[in-house]
């Protein structure tokens, strides 16, 4: 069997991709729900995820993940429109024209933005078109001076630099071009007449985590599962110990673990349980791997708070507004600017979004009352025909580790996937400090990290045991 701790998305892709490869699993979660930052809301419609999602062209493992498990169907690619708050005014950024009427930056600044993110370098007057190919070469070279020296100063201080600030605060000057040229290529895809596509699954992401529980099984799934301890003696994975909730244990779960070993723990109501396993990956945050073995990662994480707000009627026409001016948060996304209001029983949903780089920040310490008096009264500044009687219901989501800070170097902290010669034989991640969640985290990146570890389970396998039956 192979143990996996943590029932996000790349530990869900993990167990699918380990039992294609012939392999017994089991997914142990330390929460009550699998899904991690893909968990969902109910609305008065579809399910709506807690931390706004959609997906980008370039995102090709997902998509075929998706119609593997027969959702293809439910796949939808909407333009989402993306504008910018400025001095009181939202302007569009869509199209050419509406980009070349923003009025913060010259014909000059707006033509080398272009270049820029059409990956073409023009400096020197000689346009070239590999410069940017391998982000590598970005890793160790601040933000602002490859900006000022790839497109401009107006370039810089009328368009990124409020978008840094809002993404990265005070940390901005420690973030790789490589991370801003991954970003990019990233999200290149772009209609010129009508903007961005954008993927979405129509009902929500919570389908897709709930066709990999169908596929995976609920018996092979253990939620309120805390996994406390890995037995590496000898250098090599030999077990693991579980702290199991019984409340949130499967009664199937509960009968497997008293006859593997199961005995009551001193905190009331939980089952401490022992698995021999084969390999285990560790399909969660860099701090769960160190408590487990030991292994130090030294990325940073920056914490999200992200505001789910329901409404009667929209905010804006826009999916995607950055706000380029001293707000208490970064962005406000308008999903039903995006999907219709429709599938959400005629609601509008606003999310509010803002990150944290200290958790001694006033934002990370207020309680969820005080951040909705902040948020709700700063859009009401911003949109002053808007007021907060059309708030339905404002709903607050945190957590502590959103997503990485890439500093430069980052390349060189990305955990391995194998740490077979780091820690011992038989030790796998997949969690969100790996590679595939380099230059953006991600969907798309936890199911490639997960595959990534599956597949080398199933060499090591086919190395240690020639003779074991395969599927492949």
């Amino acid at each position: 069997m192979i143990g996996i701790v943590g029932g996000g998305i790349a530990g869900l892709a993990t167990a699918y991709r380990l039992q294609q490869h012939d392999h017994d699993v089991q997914v142990f979660e330390a929460s009550d729900q699998v899904g991690g930052l893909a968990a969902v809301y109910e609305t008065a419609g579809d399910p709506i995820e807690k931390f706004y999602h959609h997906l980008s062209a370039s995102e090709e493992t997902i998509v075929e993940l998706i119609e593997q498990l027969g959702l293809g169907e439910r796949l939808t690619w909407p333009i989402g429109k993306n504008a910018y708050y400025w001095d009181g005014t939202v302007h569009p950024m869509d199209k050419p024209w509406e980009i070349l009427a923003y009025p913060h930056m010259s014909v000059y600044d707006k033509f080398r933005l272009a270049m820029l993110t059409q990956e073409i370098d023009v400096r020197g007057g000689i346009p070239t078109f590999d410069t940017y190919e391998n982000l590598e070469d970005f890793e160790d070279v601040p933000i602002e001076e490859f900006l000022l020296d790839h497109t401009s100063r107006g370039v810089y201080e009328g368009f990124f630099e409020p978008l840094l600030d809002a993404k990265f605060g005070d940390r901005k000057g420690d973030v790789s071009a490589a991370w801003l040229l991954g970003r990019i290529k990233f999200r290149g895809e772009r209609d010129l007449l009508r903007g961005e596509p954008l993927g979405y699954l129509e009902g929500g992401f919570g389908q897709l985590l709930d066709a990999l529980v169908a596929e995976v099984g609920e018996e092979n799934i253990t939620t309120g599962a805390r996994v406390t301890d890995l037995d590496l003696a000898d250098g090599a994975v030999n077990g693991m110990t579980v702290a199991v909730d019984d409340d949130a244990a499967p009664d199937s779960t509960q009968a497997a673990a008293e006859a593997d070993g199961g005995v009551e723990s001193p905190d009331p109501g939980v089952t401490t349980e022992t698995h021999d396993v084969d390999a285990a990956v560790v399909a969660a945050m860099p701090n769960v791997l160190e408590a487990l073995c030991g292994y130090e990662c030294e990325i940073d994480f920056q914490g999200a708070v992200c505001a789910l707000v329901t409404m009667d009627e929209p905010l804006t026409d826009t999916y995607w507004l950055n706000v380029g001016h001293d707000a208490p948060f970064g962005a406000l996304i308008e999903h039903t600017n995006y999907m219709p209001p429709e599938n959400y029983g005629g609601d509008h949903l606003l999310y509010v979004a803002s990150y944290v780089q200290d958790y001694e920040e006033d934002l990370w310490g207020m309680d969820d009352d005080d951040i909705e008096e902040l948020w709700l009264d700063h859009v009401a500044e911003m949109f002053p025909d808007w007021d907060r009687s059309h708030v339905e219901e404002f709903r607050l989501a945190r957590n502590p580790r959103a997503a990485p800070i890439y500093e430069r170097g980052y390349l060189d902290t990305v955990i391995p996937y194998d740490l077979s010669e780091a820690v011992a034989d038989g030790l796998y991640y997949a969690g969100m400090a790996s590679r595939a969640q380099y230059p953006e985290r991600s969907l798309n990146g936890g199911i490639v990290a997960g595959y990534e570890c599956a597949d080398r389970i199933a060499g090591r396998k086919q190395v240690v045991r020639p003779d074991a039956a395969r599927s492949e």
